[in-house]
C-alpha cells in the first residue's frame, strides 16, 4: 500500500478509529488521542504493516488495541515502580533482578520453549496470536487463514497439549 494510499485509508476511517481508541482507553479522551497518535505513527512509518490477511479496519483496531495495552502497561509501571520501591527496598526495583529470580525464570522461559517446539506449527501459530498478539480466536482465524471453528480446536488442542507438556516435566 502506497503512502499516499494509507493516508486516505487512515483519513476515512479517522472517526471510527477515535471510537475505538476511546473505548480501549476507556472513555479517556487525552489517552484515547495519544493512543491513536503513537498508532498511526506505527502504521506511517512501517511499524506496523498490512500484509492482507484481515480488512484494512481489523488490522488497523488490532494496532490500536495493542497500543493502547502497551500504554496501559506502561503507566501501571510508572505508577507502581515507586511503591515498589518502599515496601521492596531500592535494590529490587533498580532494573536489575536477584539472581535466584533471573535463573528461575529463565528454567520456566526454557520450558515454555521447549514445550511449545512439540506443539504442531498451527497450534503455535494460533496460541501466539491469541496470548502474545491478544486477538480473539476469529481474529486469529482471519490471520492464520482457516475457519473459526477450526482456530478453535488448534486453540483448545495446543492449551491441553501444553499444559499435559509443562506437568510432565515437572515430574
Amino acid at each position: 500500500m502506497s503512502p499516499a494510499d494509507l493516508t486516505a485509508e487512515l483519513e476515512h476511517l479517522h472517526a471510527a478509529a477515535f471510537g475505538w481508541a476511546l473505548s480501549c482507553c476507556g472513555w479517556d479522551r487525552t489517552a484515547a488521542e495519544d493512543v491513536l497518535q503513537a498508532s498511526y505513527l506505527k502504521l506511517l512509518d512501517g511499524r506496523a504493516r498490512f500484509d492482507g490477511r484481515s480488512s484494512f479496519r481489523t488490522f488497523v483496531f488490532g494496532v490500536i488495541a495493542r497500543t493502547a495495552r502497551e500504554a496501559r502497561r506502561r503507566s501501571a509501571l510508572r505508577r507502581w515502580l515507586p511503591l515498589a520501591s518502599l515496601v521492596l527496598g531500592p535494590e529490587a526495583v533498580d532494573g536489575r533482578p536477584d539472581p535466584a529470580t533471573t535463573f528461575a525464570r529463565a528454567d520456566e522461559t526454557a520450558r515454555l520453549v521447549r514445550a511449545l517446539g512439540r506443539l504442531s506449527a498451527r497450534q503455535r501459530q494460533v496460541l501466539h496470536l491469541v496470548f502474545y498478539e491478544d486477538l480473539t480466536i476469529a481474529e486469529a482465524a482471519a490471520v492464520a487463514g482457516v475457519s473459526v471453528g477450526t482456530a478453535r480446536t488448534h486453540y483448545e488442542r495446543a492449551k491441553a497439549a501444553l499444559k499435559k507438556l509443562l506437568e510432565n516435566e515437572r515430574e
